[in-house]
This record gives C-alpha cells, structure tokens and sequence, in this order.
C-alpha cells in the first residue's frame, strides 16, 4: 500500500539563530534598509527566516537593547523603526515604463529603482533628490524622491482628445506615462486629435493628473507638417531663427575685400570641385587638385570659413552655440546658420570666389604624406559634381574632371587601405530615405547606396580631420601642451561587446573580444556578413555596442578609425565644434597662447549634448515615415529577422524596409510563451515553439501608431507567388 502523499509538500527547515550578535546586526540591518516602513516582532521574524517562539523572543530582547542604544524607535505601540538619516542622492529621472523609474546618478555606479507612485510627481529627465528605502530580492537598491530640484521641461507635445466639458492631452513621448487634464478654456482653439504644444500649469500628485494649457495648435494628428512639427517641439527644436538674428545676416558684406585677400593663399588656378548630394545647398567643402613636377600630386581640402563671418560677441555666434548642430529631419534641414550663410555666403558654390580654411597636402600614388601646410585661403570652384554624376565620371572615365577624379580616387582607396591596416573598422550600416509626394507621404523606402565617390570625399575629409588634429596635438607653447577640440571614440565597453558577440554568433558568426584582436575580428565580421539578411541588423547592434563618440579637449585614440589624433574640421557650416577648430587652428598658427580649456571643455560638452538631441529628433522623424509607410500595407506579409526578445514581446526587422515593430506576447494566442532571459528566447509551453535571437520569421502588420510611433506586428504564413 503506498503512502499518503503530504498535500502540503516537506516542511521548509526553520532557521537557527545562532547568537544574540548576530541577531541583533540581521534585525538592525533590516530596518536599516527599509527607512519607509515600520515592523512588528513577527515581520521581523519572518524576515530573518525564524518564526519559532524562541525566536520571537531573542527578537524582543534585541529591539530592547537597540531602543537603549538609540538605533532605533517606536512607530507606534507594536512596531518599530531605524532612526537612521536617509542618504540623500541626486540624480535623473529615467522613466522606462509605467510601473517604474530608474534615478540616474553620477555619483553612483548602479541605478535606483523608484516605483511610479512614489516619484512624487517627477517626470522623465527630471532632477530629483531620492532617498534609498530598500534593497529588493536581486538586490538592487529601491527608492522614492522626495524632492523634485529640477524640471527638465515645463512644454510638452501631443494630441487632444476632447469631450464636452473638457479634454485631456495624450503626450506623444513614450516616457510620459500620464495624460494631461485641460479646461476647455484653455484649449487655445485646439480641436479633437489636433496636435498641440501644452504647457504645464499643475505637476498633479497621486490623486490628480498635471493640468495643462494649450500655447500653440500645431495641426490635425498625421498630417505631415502637425507630425514633424510635433517631433521638432518634443526635441526643442527651433522652428525658425530669431528676427534679430537674421538681421544681423542680412548685413553682411557679399564682397570679398582685397585686404582679406591679399592675407590669404590664393588657390583660385587651382582645379577645385565639390562633391555632394544631389539635393544639398549647402557646400562646405571642395577638393583641389593639381599634378607637380616631381610626380607627386597638390591635394586640398578647402572647407568654408565661416568664421570670416561668424565672429565672436554675435547674435549670429549665439545662436550658432546654442544650436550647436544642423538637424537633418526625413523631409527638411533644420541649419544652424541663416539660409544666407549657410546657402549664400559660406557655401562653395561653383563659378564663385570663396573665402576658405584649408589643409594642403604633397601626396604620392601611395597616399603617403611628403608635405602639408594649414591656413586661410581664397579660392574657386570650377564645378559642382552631384555624387551620382562623379560616381559615373569614375565607372566611365569620360567626362568633367575624369582624370582628377580617377587619380584622386586612387590615392583615396589607399588611404582607406592604410587605415584599415593600422585598425581601423568598417562600419558600413545600411541607411534608408524614403520617397516623398508633394504632401510628405512616403511612397516607398528606398535604400541609400555608397559608392566610391562617397567614399573618395570621406577619405579626404578623414585624412584633413586627422592631420589637423595632429598639427596641434604635438605642439607646445613652451612645457605646455595646447587646448584643443578633439573628436574621441573610447574602446567598446566590454559587457555590451561580449552580449553583442553572442548575438553574431545566433547567425554563425564568431567575434573575438579581447582588446588587442577586437577590431580585426569586427572588420572580419562586417566583411562576412555583407549582402546577407543579416548584415543591417548586425551592423546597427555593432554600432550600438561601441562607446559614443564625443566632443573633448582630452586627447585621446580614436577606436573607430584608428587614428591616435582626431578632430572636426571639415563641416563648420552644420557643426559649431568646427568652428571652434578653425578658431584655435588660427589662433595657434597666428602664435597665441594656449587658451582656458575649461571654458573649451564646457563648450565640447554642450555639442555633445547638442548632437545627441539632433541624432535623436533625426531618428524619431525616420521612425515616424516608417510607421506611416508600414501603416500603407498592412495586408502584406515581409521577411524579417528577429532582433530583440523580451518579456513582453519579440522585436523584429522587416528586411525589405529595414523597419523594426513588435510582436506582442499577450497577442500569441496559440500558445502561452514564457521569457528564457539567459539563452535570448522564447519558448510555448506546450507545443515547445522556440523564437530566438537571429531566427528568420515572416510577419504582417497588425496596428500602428503614429503618436508613439510603433509598429505592432503578428506572425503569419508566407505568401505565396
């Protein structure tokens, strides 16, 4: 006869309590940990592990001698409290989801978690002021803000949903995870699902949700001009320059004065072309060419100077800072100069004199350095090449320029072999545009191809950055090293290289992660994986793996290109940190002293920042067109490849469109799905479907949403031709 099985399972062993020491230290470091909460003798019991009477009563005879001490006190006739000082810490708020924050500190290597209801109020970037509560099972510190320093911002952007009496606005940001009440009076003429600018009138707590007011209707939601405006606000993009600023522009000489001129090198004989995309408007750098008699070959790269009409102490130098950078948004510029500098004055516009800043170098057919010389210069482009139209010049070698332009690409694949050589890696990610009707609706997305003229100009421009850069890193003004602006890209953090390596292995690729073979194996990997399904998603994670590169006055090696000097010198129409380069550059050739590097540091600091926001805003605007795009052909099955996996749903990119969406978890109805962390997968628990990293999948779109910009997508047969 078998024996009754125990309904309720062994019985879990008790604790035991080894010495009233222990006990005490275990009872006053949990109270210690939990400053928001008060506990009776049996919480504690049960906290410790030991819930015997016995225990119970070792647990009072502590609380005794901790309340004679002084570490802890009554909350109230039967419960008891640290009275430890909290640990005040400042931080930001990251608000990844509805439920929970992270608080992010400098001062702290990990981040505090803070339940939503108790951020008092706080929003996403917010400065708070939060005190550690707990530590929780894995580990981690919880916390709660108890004071909001900061706001990040006060204006927030998304659409109306309005009934009778009222409306609320629902924000567009995926970090804002409440709506916003507002009073009918307060609409500024706004009407249902029109998208507005509101401004926060009431933060709201608990009970009650932020109250807003409209400060400007933007359009009805989806239309093109209400959509990217709405991403314009949301990033704090300027929409238009101040008149004051435009003025000042406007007044600005067109002539070249001859006493500027007789300053300069002039190279106006001199074969000089650009090379640009088709539709750009601004030209701010040229190449030169001109064969000399000992075989080599006089190559400059002229850059404009916009510090000839950018000069400190200006509206214009202003409001150059503080945009810092052009952004360049799916169907419009927004330039961080006035269209007369940025397409008139300091674009090198062919058939025209311009003032320039150049860096000249005596090259051989190796693209080995025999020469260079750094300074301003006027001079002349003969003609203006769109890249398509350079690309077949170089396929045919027949036309404008044909014989320049093959030599120069020459010495450019040798430079770019040199690189490479020396380290460097290629990252080569697949970029998208889309085709546009008159009203901004995509009609189609459309891969961007590069060719060796694209790649021909890189290289001169690498080659111009590096040198300059070089020039003023191994000068100094008596033992002093001199302040300079520097572009810096640190070696990849390790953990992100090492989960990156397992990805590329789910498709069969291999990565060594070691230091020193690190960029070898990238290079090898980028290699491999060109022209197969795979390629855009590896490359993409390959890029998101590596550190960000910045703007510094610390000099120091360039991981992605291998470089030990780097800078930016080569784009001042569309990026401030050039225009400091060229700045300094003067100032060092014209012998000056070395300049405060804190001030520079804080300057690099704010580009930074700057660049990360346009960087941002440029993305959310693709995002948005492919969202629109995808929202055209629902109907429609595509090949993807799965990218991300969740607990709450699979990420995958459509490999035609190079769009990424979710397939949700809670929208798998064949099954129930359960999250395997460690092997990057899911997996049913009945039928044992498996859904991993890198696994081919076919999927239709299921719903999109333009305010948010996500694509929801399902898994569905393959059509059939």
């Amino acid at each position: 006869m078998s024996k009754k099985r125990n309904k309720k399972g062994p019985k879990k062993a008790k604790r035991i309590i080894k010495s009233i020491p222990e006990l005490k230290q275990e009872v006053l470091q949990i109270l210690d940990l939990n400053l928001d909460k008060s506990f009776t003798v049996r919480n504690i019991a049960k906290a410790v592990g030991s819930n015997t009477a016995e225990a119970k009563r070792l647990i009072d005879k502590v609380l005794v001698e901790l309340l004679k001490e002084g570490k802890i006190e009554k909350a109230s006739r039967a419960t008891y409290v640290s009275v430890k000082e909290p640990e005040f810490i400042i931080g930001k708020v990251d608000h990844v989801n509805p439920r929970l924050a992270y608080i992010i500190s400098e001062d702290r290597e990990t981040d505090i978690i803070v339940k939503s209801e108790k951020l008092k109020g706080a929003f996403h970037k917010d400065t708070v002021k939060v005190v550690v509560t707990k530590k929780n099972k894995d580990g981690r510190e919880e916390g709660k803000v108890i004071e909001v320093i900061e706001r990040a911002k006060t204006q927030f952007v998304g659409r109306i949903d309005k009934s009778v009496r009222y409306a609320f606005m629902i924000p567009d940001s995926r970090y804002i995870h409440t709506d916003f009440f507002i009073n009918n009076d307060k609409l500024g003429g706004a009407q249902h699902q029109d998208k507005v600018i509101a401004e926060i009138k009431s933060w709201g707590d608990l009970d009650r949700k932020p109250e807003a007011k409209v400060i400007k209707v933007l359009g009805p939601a989806g239309e093109n001009e209400a959509e990217i405006h709405s991403i314009m606000a949301e990033f704090e993009l300027p929409m238009e320059f101040p008149e004051a600023v435009i003025k000042e522009s406007e007044k600005i000489s067109d002539k070249l004065p001859e006493k500027e001129i007789a300053k300069r090198r002039d190279m106006r004989d001199t074969t000089t072309f650009t090379i640009d995309p088709e539709d750009a408007k601004d030209f701010d750098d040229a190449i030169s060419f001109k064969r000399l008699d000992n075989g080599h070959y006089e190559i400059g790269i002229h850059i404009a100077d916009v510090t000839y009409y950018v000069q400190p102490g200006t509206l214009l130098e202003e409001e150059a800072f503080h945009r810092a950078t052009s952004v360049y948004l799916v169907d419009r510029t927004i330039p961080m100069l006035p269209e007369r500098l940025s397409n008139g004055l300091c674009s090198l516009r062919p058939n025209e004199d311009k003032f320039t800043f150049s860096a000249v170098f005596e090259l051989d057919d190796n693209g080995t350095i025999h020469n260079e010389w750094f300074g301003r210069t006027i001079t002349h482009s003969d003609r203006r090449f769109a890249y398509e139209e350079a690309q077949a010049i170089l396929e045919a070698r027949i036309g404008d320029h044909a014989e320049e332009l093959h030599s120069l690409n020459s010495i450019a694949k040798n430079l770019k072999a040199t690189r490479f050589k020396h380290g460097a890696i290629a990252f080569e990610s697949v970029e998208v545009k889309f085709k546009l009707d008159e009203n901004g609706k995509p009609l189609g997305v459309v891969p961007k191809v590069r060719q060796d003229a694209h790649k021909l100009v890189e290289e001169y421009m690498l080659l111009a950055n590096r040198k300059v850069a070089e020039f003023i890193a191994t000068k100094k003004k008596g033992d002093q090293k001199l302040t300079f602006v520097y572009r810096q890209h640190d070696y990849p953090d390790p953990e992100k290289l090492s989960t990156f390596s397992i990805f590329a292995k789910r498709f069969g690729h291999e990565l060594e992660i070691e230091e020193k073979a690190v960029a070898k194996s990238l290079n090898s990997l980028m290699n491999d994986i060109q022209g197969k399904p795979e390629q855009n998603v590896l490359e993409s994670l390959a890029i998101r793996s590596m550190a960000k590169a910045k703007y510094t006055t610390k000099n120091s090696f360039h991981f992605g290109l291998a470089f030990q000097y780097y800078t930016h010198f080569t784009s001042p129409i569309r990026r401030y940190p050039d225009v400091m380069v060229h700045r300094l550059l003067q100032h060092y050739l014209d012998q000056g002293k070395s300049v405060n590097a804190e001030e520079f540091e804080s300057k690099c600091l704010h580009s930074s920042e700057m660049e990360k926001r346009a960087s941002d805003a440029e993305r959310a605007s693709i995002k948005y067109k492919q969202v629109e795009f995808m929202a055209s052909v629902e109907d429609k099955a595509f090949d993807g490849l799965v990218t991300g996996v969740t607990e709450w749903g699979i990420f995958v990119e459509i490999i035609e469109t190079k769009c990424e969406g979710m397939v949700r978890l809670v929208d798998m109805t064949d099954d129930y799905y359960e999250f395997d962390e460690k092997n990057y997968r899911i997996i049913g628990r009945n039928n044992k479907r498996m859904i991993t990293l890198g696994d081919p999948v076919t999927v239709r779109v299921k719903a999109t949403d333009i305010d948010k910009r996500t694509i929801d997508l399902e898994f569905c047969e393959k059509e059939e031709n």
